[in-house]
């Protein structure tokens, strides 16, 4: 795990202006420094940085013991449920945040916390793939590309190390439900992943983007503002909405339960209502911001990218679907045999 100090306080304040620390457990590669340093300069709290490069790593670090060491952490929608359920989140009310009317309308009363009472929006977007133009130039319309590519692709693809994501794509591709409890659907489904894992060359989240940048593959399964990153990098590659359907995330911040800096861990997530702020991480991760008002703050590229502008033919996305108990132990069976 990556740690980083953020220390621009010691820049910016004199020591009477230190108001305390924050720790932040984050996604890899997903928040502009400079932006914790406006934070830093505006409140003289020292924030530190630990990484994850996926939602399932997040959660069962902080069950091992790292609750209570942290004040907020960046899961994605569907594992902001998980956590709720698993009592692993505290509550604010709306007087506590004053940028809370920013919240977009559509993400306020969302399924995986109705009401916002424990997480804001960050930033979302979608998970799919790309594919690099110069190694194959055929149609990539479907998920096949990457679960019964074409022999120009056959051991040059990385897919995501990210359980949730590989097994919705895969049960999207197959057109089954994600939390299929069917014997015979989660036989196909692990079937069908053993055997495309074979003309896969590596599994990674946090080098999704540096591979197809390098050449080490020629097609991924990929977030989409990675692929943006990727093609502003010089990667010939294209982002693909496939006709069977493709994943729509939201990333969010939440307040974690016995957070040893409560107080600073709201006036961050304040903070990054705000629509310059939000802005700053859309201009940097290349997604798209829960927030209003970030518009006028936004990059052209970021506003005109075809990784944030699906085409109007293409399919709708589909949430990351929680199971229950019972279920993702089968789930997590399919996993473990696929990661062996």
């Amino acid at each position: 795990m990556k740690r980083y100090l953020i220390t621009t306080a010691m820049l910016f304040a004199a020591p009477a202006f230190a108001e305390g620390e924050l720790k932040v457990y984050h996604w890899f590669e997903y928040i502009p420094q400079e932006l914790v340093d406006k934070f830093t300069a505006e409140t003289g709290i020292k924030v530190t940085i630990d990484t994850y490069d996926s939602n399932e790593a997040m959660l069962a670090s902080l069950k091992a013991g790292k609750l209570g060491e942290y004040d907020v952490a960046v899961p994605g929608d569907y594992m902001v449920q998980i956590m709720g359920n698993e009592g692993l989140l505290d509550t604010y009310t709306p007087e506590e945040m004053p940028n809370f009317g920013n919240i977009a309308s559509q993400w306020v009363d969302v399924p995986f916390d109705p009401g916002r009472h424990s997480s804001i929006p960050y930033q979302w977007g979608s998970t799919s793939f790309s594919v690099n133009r110069d190694v194959y130039k055929g149609d990539i319309d479907s998920l096949g590309i990457i679960f019964n590519p074409p022999a120009e692709l056959k051991g040059k693809i990385n897919a995501l190390d990210s359980q949730g994501e590989v097994l919705a794509l895969g049960s999207i591709y197959l057109g089954i439900p994600q939390c299929s409890q069917d014997k015979e659907q989660l036989k196909a489904l692990n079937e069908m992943l053993l055997t495309a894992k074979q003309d896969w060359a590596s599994f990674g989240s946090d080098n999704a983007k540096d591979v197809l940048v390098s050449g080490d593959a020629a097609a991924g399964m990929i977030y989409n503002g990675f692929s943006s990153k990727a093609r502003a990098e010089g990667a010939n590659v294209e982002y693909a909405y496939p006709k069977e359907g493709f994943i729509v995330w939201m990333d969010n911040v939440v307040l974690l339960k016995d957070a040893p800096n409560r107080d600073n861990a709201l006036k961050f997530m304040n903070f990054l209502l705000d629509p310059a702020n939000a802005a700053a991480v859309t201009n940097y991760a290349a997604y798209t911001a829960g927030v209003t008002g970030v518009d006028a703050y936004l990059d052209e590229a970021i506003k005109t990218s075809p990784e944030n502008n699906p085409p109007a033919d293409a399919p709708a996305g589909s949430f990351i679907a929680v199971c229950d108990e019972a279920t993702q132990k089968l789930y997590d069976a399919i996993w473990t045999n696929l990661k062996k």
